[in-house]
């Protein structure tokens, strides 16, 4: 196994990351392996998770968020803020586990909701002048390293979407200026962006897809259906 410079394993590129798990029911959205089980009860979801979070090695790296019915599984080396080779070990291990117990790990593609990730971006001209009122209000704090006046806040959590600031050239009273961004499959952005459109959205941007789409909808207000594809390079 090759070391990397900032950690213990290698770090992956977002084509590798994907290809590695794609076939065992996860898939890489917004830096992290992100799968989940459907256990149609709250115990079930409980042993799950608890058998999950015993395989050798994943602390430092997985994340559960445990539900009625199901529980919902992320990896990332925490030490690198990126998915390495030791993710990919772990995803294989605990979709194992996942099997021994004739379940499954499903990232919800096919039907339901997929395991994206949900992030709030707010146009400003001034983030240092409206940053902290943010991370106050909302009872964040920041992104490990980053405390920069145009660094993104989260949740210490894990329960609220992460907020970014994207910058303006000029003012724009007019315009809603919060939009969501939809971290989504790769294999899901196609089929959520039809159906948006069929709900009386637009498409209003897409000149750097498949990276992410701009749609709107009949007042203008809009979203970012994004994936990790056209990134790398």
């Amino acid at each position: 196994m090759k070391e990397h410079a900032r950690g213990a394993y290698q770090m992956l590129t977002r084509q590798e990351a994907s290809d590695a798990v794609t076939g065992l029911g996860w898939r890489l959205v917004l830096g992290e392996l992100r799968t989940q089980v459907l256990t149609g009860s709250l115990p079930l979801a409980a042993d799950v998770a608890a058998r999950a979070a015993v395989v050798p090695g994943a602390e430092g790296h997985l994340r559960l968020d445990v539900r009625a019915d199901r529980v919902i599984l992320a990896l990332q080396t925490a030490a690198v803020g990126w998915v390495t080779e030791r993710d990919v070990e772990l995803a294989q291990q605990i979709s194992a586990v996942v099997d021994e117990l004739r379940l499954e790990t499903t990232a919800g593609v096919d039907g339901g909701r997929s395991v994206q990730v949900l992030e709030i971006g707010i146009d400003t001209l001034d983030a240092a002048a409206i940053r902290p009122f943010c991370r106050a209000v909302l009872g964040y704090t920041d992104e490990p390293g980053r405390s920069g006046a145009w660094d993104g806040l989260i949740d210490p959590l894990g329960q609220g979407p992460a907020v970014w600031f994207q910058r303006m050239d000029a003012p724009r009273p007019q315009r809603n200026r919060i939009h969501f961004d939809v971290s989504v499959p790769h294999d899901e952005a196609e089929p959520r962006i039809r159906a948006a459109l069929a709900a009386g959205g637009t498409v209003t941007y897409d000149a750097e897809a498949p990276a992410f789409w701009v749609l709107a909808d009949a007042e203008g207000n809009e979203a970012c259906v994004t994936t990790w594809r056209g990134r790398d390079g």
